[in-house]
């Protein structure tokens, strides 16, 4: 997911598999709130500083987590510092990245591998953490058309 978690309990797999994702979403939507929610270190849910979606606590992914079956949720949406940080007991994992998002966070960007296992339950993270590289030098858009990079 991008965001987060619900406002409300019992969301299951199966709702999220049938959200309509061809269209913008409305605000209080399970769409809305998978692109914009964000953990957070208390219990229970609170507005979200973002708005849109909520803040979501440990207990909230805990509960989502045992009732679909799930190890954990993996999400993006927020820099960090590492490109990666691990919450909610092992439960909550997000993945930025992008690094020194937008030229000034001066942070690390991260993917994740999970390592797998025949038996349930035993997938792990690892995580590869890296750093940002110089930009190329090309002029702004001109990529788009060989004719526009004459003009540029």
């Amino acid at each position: 997911m991008h965001g987060g978690l619900f406002e409300r309990d019992n969301v299951t797999l199966d709702e999220i598999k049938k959200v309509s994702r061809n269209r913008q979403p409305d605000e209080g939507t399970i769409m809305c709130e998978l692109l914009w929610s964000d953990p957070m270190e208390a219990e229970g849910r609170a507005h979200s500083k973002r708005g849109v979606g909520c803040q979501f606590g440990p207990d909230v992914t805990e509960k989502f987590c045992k009732q679909n079956g799930l190890d954990y949720i993996i999400r993006s949406h927020e820099v960090k510092d590492e490109g990666y940080e691990v919450a909610h007991n092992g439960r909550c994992i997000t993945v930025f990245s992008a690094p020194n998002y937008c030229d000034t966070m001066h942070n690390r960007g991260a993917f994740i591998t999970l390592i797998g296992s025949n038996k349930p339950g035993e997938m792990s993270p690892m995580f590869t953490s890296f750093t940002a590289v110089a930009h190329p030098d090309v002029r702004p858009m001109a990529y788009v058309n060989p004719l526009l990079s004459m003009f540029m």
